[in-house]
């Protein structure tokens, strides 16, 4: 299993992942990316600013990296910065399949992706994955599944994913949308000759999106490594946008918003690794603060009041324009 390098290191940070959603293509649903990007989006550009975050991610002891066929380059722009570091041999790399990146390098295009869970989507994307990343992919997970998804009742593709699984790479899913717990809880019982299948489960939980806590927590305690994204809640957490009483904690504690928003997320004692989806280096130094945040319980109860109704959340999440 290869997340038990991280429960062997040392650093503050190695539960502090680096998410490359933000920077492996241009357009993004993220507050703010005008500002943290610029104008120039080329694919030089990025390869650029993503190389410089794997650098500083690395320097200051974060240890997973995660990718995923539509988050635009970012496979190839991981796989190069590897390649560029043949001694880093401490990290863990995952990605995910499932979506198709349809924008064509374009931030006003129709459709970014095309979400597509067969076992022919599997088999393409996995190629294409290998191609770039090769040995160094140590977990594989389907993208955003939901309580319908045929990847929960696709047998043939249960029985690729567990081949690939017994030759060493790690299965998991992720997950998206108000019935989180639902997918999550059906996950868990998704056996290949009696034995579960997956070893991860990618879900979004922040302030303002929690629903997913007890289901993160049987996952857990089921073995499952878990790892939380959107943690920022697509910058709705970070300054200007941070509500008044995040803001407030952030004041008393010294830090960012951004850094108490991952704290909260951080002190859950079922989250295994949290991601920072930084675009930019000054932004992954003041995430990677959360390590370090003092959230006592008067703290934590007065960010527990952010909570909102969760189909209310993934309404507005799905309003935010691809930037």
């Amino acid at each position: 299993m290869p997340f038990a390098r991280l429960a062997s290191a040392t650093t503050p940070t190695c539960h502090i992942g680096l998410g490359l959603a933000a920077v492996g293509r241009p357009g993004y649903l993220t507050l703010g990316r005008d500002r943290d990007l610029g104008e120039d989006r080329s694919v030089e550009a990025l390869r650029e600013r993503t190389h410089e975050l794997l650098e500083a991610a690395y320097a200051q002891g974060v240890r997973y990296f995660d990718a995923a066929r539509s988050y635009g380059r970012s496979e190839e722009f991981l796989a190069s910065w590897l390649q560029a570091h043949p001694a880093v041999n401490d990290v863990v790399i995952g990605s995910k399949w499932g979506y198709t990146y349809t924008a064509g390098w374009s931030t006003d295009a129709e459709r970014h992706e095309v979400k597509d869970h067969s076992l022919a989507t599997y088999e393409r994307q996995r190629a294409e994955t290998d191609a770039l990343l090769g040995r160094r992919l140590d977990l594989y997970q389907i993208h955003s599944v939901t309580p319908d998804s045929p990847a929960l009742t696709d047998k043939d593709l249960h029985a690729r994913l567990a081949e690939a699984a017994g030759q060493g790479v790690s299965v998991g899913f992720s997950t998206s949308g108000p019935a989180q717990a639902d997918a999550i809880r059906a996950a868990l019982e998704v056996t290949v000759d009696g034995n579960p299948l997956f070893r991860t489960v990618q879900s979004t939980y922040n302030l303002l999106e929690t629903s997913a806590e007890p289901a993160l927590a049987e996952a857990h305690a089921a073995g499952l490594t878990v790892i939380v994204k959107e943690a920022m809640a697509n910058g709705r957490l970070a300054a200007p946008h941070a509500p008044d009483a995040l803001r407030a904690v952030a004041q008393e504690t010294g830090q960012g918003c951004d850094a108490v928003a991952l704290a909260f997320v951080l002190s859950r004692p079922w989250a295994g690794v949290v991601l920072s989806g930084a675009a930019t280096v000054g932004q992954l130094a003041s995430n990677l603060h959360a390590a370090v945040v003092d959230l006592d319980d008067d703290r934590l109860s007065r960010l527990a009041t952010l909570t909102e109704d969760p189909a209310a959340y993934w309404e507005r999440r799905g309003q935010l324009p691809w930037r």
